[in-house]
């Protein structure tokens, strides 16, 4: 029986308030401060990628853990009008749900998250038969879900034994930390590792030093390396050729969630079987499209949108 799902997305999924830009210091003492905008959208590192998959013609089922309350309503809700299945989406009875408030300056952005459900998602919350059901599982947010990264290998060896490939996107790491050693057994079960450039530095040990240089050394532990560097584009590794691409230029509204976006797009291009090269250039093209306003998910390409941009800049779909 052919798989049901392109992907499976497992991972965070909160509510994402962001404002800004905000240029002067954050004042207390009750003082309030006025900024240019402020919006309400769905958020969490592996919710974005799941609606971008989505918005790329991939079936994507989803699977985590938020509150049973109007947060983790309005999560479950957003993610099934993106057309993503969420009947592996868990609804705590207890925990409330996650909430993320991003404060934008410039091209930087400070990220403040109370973590609600995020501490107890573990295995449990995903199902075996979405696992076995699935071309590729996709895990994000790795260090805010301690309970999740330990049970990872295991949910990662159960997809695998299922004929799907992996990937995972560490994202930050709020205590500092980068466990490396923690993190070793879910990347001997990774195909592709998906980190931005500051992320690479920080799990290849190599602050100081180029990019590639980053993903060369994390390319001997995964077969396949994909960063996002900002302005500069993208790069892959796969520990035998270096890859790179300068993306298109947008004039960005929003950067937020942007390198989830870049996730979609690199995940559809290898599930569409096309070049390495080819994929990178659309994942680079997703992400700088869904600049183009607020919030993570509100101007993520559809798949002929994003080959259309890569027409336009010398590349041939298919």
């Amino acid at each position: 029986m052919p798989p049901s799902f392109d992907l499976l997305v497992i991972g965070d999924a909160n509510p994402d308030v962001i404002i800004g830009p905000f240029d002067a210091p954050l004042a207390f003492d009750q003082r309030e401060q006025l900024i240019d905008s402020g919006a309400l959208t769905l958020g969490g590192s592996a919710a974005i990628t799941a609606c971008g998959a989505a918005r790329l013609g991939l079936r994507v089922a989803f699977a985590g853990r938020v509150g049973d309350d109007g947060a983790g309503h309005y999560m479950r809700d957003r993610l099934a009008a993106h057309g993503v299945d969420v009947s592996g989406l868990r609804m705590d009875q207890g925990l409330p749900t996650p909430l993320t408030v991003i404060v934008t300056r410039g091209d930087d952005r400070a990220i403040l998250t109370a973590p609600g459900t995020l501490a107890a998602t573990s295995g449990h919350d995903v199902p075996e038969r979405l696992l076995t059901s699935a071309r590729h599982v996709h895990s994000a947010s790795f260090f805010l879900m301690p309970r999740l990264a330990a049970d990872l290998p295991g949910l990662f060896d159960t997809a695998r034994a299922a004929g799907a490939t992996t990937s995972l996107d560490t994202n930050d790491d709020p205590s500092g930390r980068w466990d490396r050693a923690a993190l070793a057994p879910v990347l001997a079960r990774t195909d592709v590792l998906l980190p931005n450039a500051a992320e690479a530095h920080r799990l290849a040990g190599t602050d100081g030093t180029s990019v590639a240089a980053a993903a060369g050394l994390l390319a001997r532990q995964v077969p396949l390396v994909a960063v996002k560097n900002g302005a500069d584009g993208a790069l892959c590794h796969d520990g035998r050729t270096l890859l790179t691409t300068a993306g298109i230029r947008v004039t960005a509204q929003d950067a937020v969630g942007a390198g989830d976006s870049f996730n979609a797009g690199f995940l559809a291009g290898r599930l569409a079987g096309r070049s390495l090269a080819d994929t990178l250039d659309l994942a680079a093209v997703c992400g700088a499209l869904s600049t183009r306003a607020a919030g993570g998910t509100t101007a993520q390409p559809t798949w002929e949108e994003a080959l259309t941009h890569l027409t336009t800049n010398g590349d041939s779909p298919s």
